[in-house]
């Protein structure tokens, strides 16, 4: 079906649906009937005529013989009475209430909420779907308060007329006149009997492929997607329209405030780059290629169903507060009173919450047995306990420094486990220029590692499959000179060597730092160092990987977080909205995996990558950030490769084995990343298999579904049109490769998200073991810095983190990320259930789906406390369980939502 409403005065089409003409009777095992919703549908195999009033008991043979003497009738009007339900939003009691008195009662559909029943069946005069007559909705005279105006909804009567010969419902159009929009829950038909099951601001309806839609509906299908392509043309209105269009990335910087604020425009030959949803803004004053930036007075514009709502957007409100006031103190100490910067990394500890806060505030009275309180000290704890961040899990069984195994650990268990590769050629080689960025090989050799390797020589050890790497020289090196130029920054571009032990954790042997040839005179090039031997080698081992956190920290976040998730499946989003009907079946598996990414996508547009944001002002990248997002998707992104088993294959960390489960087998046993994850992509896989081979039998029907084919056309050639002429792009022509292609979208949107977000502060919110920045490079001897160093390693180390300003504002910000709101909708879970409803191996196939999740939960939990897995059970060791599907509210450190929404 399809419905139309008007927001503020204007028709766009919302939702179109296709209603199947002969359905089959479904109902329980004591024979009542199922209530459908989502789609209009009657409990008998087939109907003939238009709805009966109050026939909700009729029996099968009783309705047909009424709907027989309808049709023998000819011209007969018939009345359906219908019950709207809407949720009463605090806009829409305050319109209710401010229309009560002054609405006066009008049939023409100046005001209030107009409805049509429109017919599958073609009025061969005007050679479209026949209508119903208006009914309008009016609230002065159909209030049926459940619980009067305090209640979460109310619902209301219209009656729909209609002729005998009307045929089956098809379609049912809504216009809404007043001046505020309206949140449709259900229409229900003769107290149940056909019922339209909306819960979102437009009605969904039954899954339907577009050479099954009913002829009355075809055009209503095809205007909804034009309506909401929309012309290319004008500045779209914030919390109205519903247009999904293109645009590159041209809202980062801000020419008008000097060249310094100047940022690239993504999406370009020179930058390339995925598209984002337009907006539309007018452009800057002295660059009209730029867009203009949000400012107080003017939202981000994203389609109206992609915008927060509820619970979601007051929990996001609450936590920016929180995160002010705690910057609040941070802010004066760094800026206003200059004591910001750390001298000692028991310092940093202090920022966060005491875990024995009420041991320290209470104490008894040994003397008497009594309870004492110390009233003073208690409001002084709660005070700064307030401006406290939790203790995140990191820190559990640290120092104050990252340890070598953790640092292996890391890498298979932390907030990153996507960067590790296993070695496959020794010294590492370059992909870079030698021309402009020196010589392609490593200063690594076989010296630096040998005495590490358990008596094997290096091509044993990479036989064996017992070298890895953490490789971001070439993320880094072409941007080194900026980046190093800036105020505060100094990066190396890093290789680390890790050694797989005995017990299958890594530690790493040997690590590389390099600087462009020339930059710094008393620097080489390249140095190596391995694991310390003294006080002063086991400091500079200690800044050497700080830089390798560092350098972990910036592609995480640009690279494997924001680059493979947010930004390149936001052309997905768009693309599907733009060429799939909302009742296409492929549309419908996608949603709840799309739900508002180009929202969270927009914030991070305003306040996150933009020119001087938190990715700019927190990483070493600094403005040199989105370059580095546009040479990795430039260079090293691949749609084909962003499946587990192709990214695990790539990066050698499994080979394809059909003796294995699932024909593929880890180089490393103990990965929990990848351990937990191949479960869960087996099993959604599986599921995507049964939901796509129900719509499409053969590769026919894949290759002349027009949506589908259109849908992913327009991702390649438009919404990832800079990569539109690369060979790696896998077709769409047969049921296996659209299952490839889902299964791979829903993967990126709820599992691998999961994977590098919700672990950001309790993995990842401890600076001095994972430092978004580093201030210093490593001293050298000769250097004025050496004799600090030496004098106070530890004081050198904590001068070159950031400040206890840029920690509390770092924290923050990944304190947000890292949020689960009350309202999340995680992986298994599916609030539209009853858009299948009549199709049982579908909802079969999603509860099979949910109860594996459950499964997979039991045994994650079971390997979390098998204590031969050292790199995710042990003393000091926090289980992982980013890949948990459930979760409560809040901080977590686990849980898997259906999109990304953080």
């Amino acid at each position: 079906m399809r419905m139309v409403k008007e927001i503020l005065g204007r028709s766009v089409v919302a939702e179109a649906f296709c209603f199947e003409v002969s359905r089959r009777c479904y109902t329980h095992q004591n024979n009542k009937k199922h209530k459908i919703s989502m789609f209009p549908s009657f409990s008998c195999s087939s109907i003939l005529l238009p709805i009966v009033k109050r026939r909700t008991t009729t029996t099968v043979d009783n309705l047909n013989s009424s709907n027989k003497s309808l049709h023998d009738g000819g011209g007969v009007t018939l009345t359906i009475s219908a019950s709207v339900t809407i949720k009463n939003s605090k806009e829409f009691m305050a319109m209710m209430l401010h229309y009560f008195d002054s609405f006066s009662h009008n049939t023409t559909g100046d005001r209030g909420i107009v409805m049509q029943l429109v017919s599958t069946q073609i009025d061969p005069t005007t050679m479209e779907g026949k209508l119903s007559k208006r009914a309008v909705l009016d609230w002065t005279r159909e209030l049926l308060f459940n619980g009067g105006g305090d209640s979460e909804r109310s619902t209301h009567k219209v009656d729909f007329e209609i002729d005998s010969n009307f045929g089956f419902p098809g379609a049912i159009t809504v216009t809404n006149k007043y001046n505020k929009e309206i949140f449709l829950e259900t229409i229900s038909i003769e107290g149940g009997f056909v019922e339209f099951s909306c819960n979102s601001w437009v009605q969904p309806e039954k899954a339907c492929l577009p050479c099954d839609t009913a002829e009355g509906v075809k055009e209503l299908r095809k205007e909804e997607l034009r309506q909401k392509r929309g012309d290319g043309n004008g500045m779209r209105k914030v919390m109205s329209d519903r247009v999904y269009d293109y645009d590159v990335y041209n809202d980062l910087g801000n020419p008008d405030k000097g060249i310094q604020h100047v940022r690239p425009i993504l999406g370009t030959k020179q930058y390339p780059n995925p598209r984002r949803c337009r907006t539309g803004r007018p452009p800057v004053i002295t660059d009209e290629k730029y867009e203009s930036c949000v400012n107080a007075f003017m939202e981000t514009y994203v389609p109206r169903d992609e915008v927060f709502e509820g619970v979601r957007k007051e929990a996001l409100d609450v936590e920016r507060v929180k995160g002010v006031t705690r910057n609040l103190i941070p802010f004066i100490r760094t800026h206003i009173t200059k004591c910001g910067v750390f001298k000692e990394l028991s310092e940093i500890k202090n920022i966060y919450k005491r875990r024995h806060q009420v041991d320290a505030m209470n104490h008894t009275n040994e003397e008497n047995g009594t309870l004492s309180i110390d009233v003073n000290k208690l409001f002084q704890d709660s005070l700064e306990e307030y401006f406290k961040f939790s203790t995140p899990h990191i820190i559990s069984g640290n120092g104050c420094c990252i340890r070598d195994e953790e640092l292996g650990r890391q890498a298979l268990a932390g907030v990153n486990p996507l960067s590790i590769k296993r070695v496959q050629t020794f010294p590492p080689m370059s992909d870079l220029d030698p021309s402009m960025y020196g010589p392609q090989e490593s200063a690594l050799k076989e010296e630096h590692i040998i005495s590490h390797l358990d008596g094997m020589s290096v091509q044993q050890a990479i036989e064996e499959k017992k070298l890895f790497i953490l490789d971001y020289h070439d993320a880094y090196m072409p941007f080194l000179k900026g980046i190093n130029a800036q105020e505060d920054r100094k990066a190396y571009a890093t290789r680390t060597i890790l050694y797989l032990t005995r017990v299958g954790t890594l530690k790493p042997i040997a690590i590389e730092l390099s600087l462009p040839e020339g930059e710094h005179q008393q620097q080489q090039s390249k140095q190596v160092l391995t694991p310390p031997l003294d006080a002063t080698s086991y400091w500079l081992w200690q800044l050497a990987k700080a830089h390798v956190c560092s350098n972990d920290a910036g592609v995480h976040q640009l690279v494997h977080h924001w680059l493979r998730t947010h930004a390149c499946m936001e052309p997905f989003i768009i693309a599907a909205h733009r060429q799939m009907s909302v009742t296409h079946p492929i549309f419908k598996l996608l949603k709840p995996h799309m739900k508002c990414t180009l929202q969270i996508n927009a914030l991070a547009r305003e306040a996150l990558i933009n020119g001087g944001g938190i990715i700019e002002s927190d990483f070493s990248s600094g403005r040199y950030s989105t370059e580095i997002v546009s040479a990795a998707y430039k260079d090293w992104w691949r749609f084909d490769m962003e499946a587990l088993p192709a990214d695990l294959i790539r990066r050698g960390l499994a080979e394809p084995d059909r003796t294995q489960p699932h024909g593929i087998k880890l180089t490393i046993e103990d990965y929990p990343y990848a351990n937990d994850g191949l479960l869960i992509w087996f099993a959604l896989e599986r599921m995507v298999r049964t939901y796509v081979n129900y719509y499409y039998h053969n590769g026919l029907m894949v290759r002349s579904d027009t949506e589908l084919q259109g849908w992913y056309n327009e991702v390649i050639n438009v919404g990832h049109g800079d990569h539109a002429h690369a060979t790696w792009w896998p077709t769409l022509a047969t049921p296996r490769d659209l299952i490839s292609v889902l299964t791979t979208l829903i993967w990126i949107a709820s599992v691998q998200h999961s994977a590098v977000n919700f672990g950001q502060y309790p993995l990842g919110g401890y600076v001095p073991m994972r430092p978004p920045l580093v201030k210093k490079l490593l001293p050298k001897e000769g250097d004025p810095e050496y004799k600090e160093f030496l004098e106070d390693p530890e004081g050198f180390l904590c001068s070159s983190l950031p400040d206890m300003f840029q920690t509390t504002k770092f924290l923050a910000v990944l304190n947000i990320l890292s949020q689960h709101p009350e309202d999340e909708e995680y992986i298994g879970q599916r609030r539209d259930l009853s858009d299948w409803i009549g199709d049982p191996k579908i909802i079969e196939a999603f509860y099979d789906f949910s109860i594996e999740l459950k499964r997979i939960e039991k045994e994650i939990e079971k390997r979390n406390k098998d204590q031969n897995l050292r790199n995710r059970c042990g003393a000091g060791i926090p289980p992982y369980e980013l890949l948990i599907a459930s979760s409560g509210p809040g901080v977590t450190c686990r849980g898997v939502p259906n999109s990304i929404s953080t």
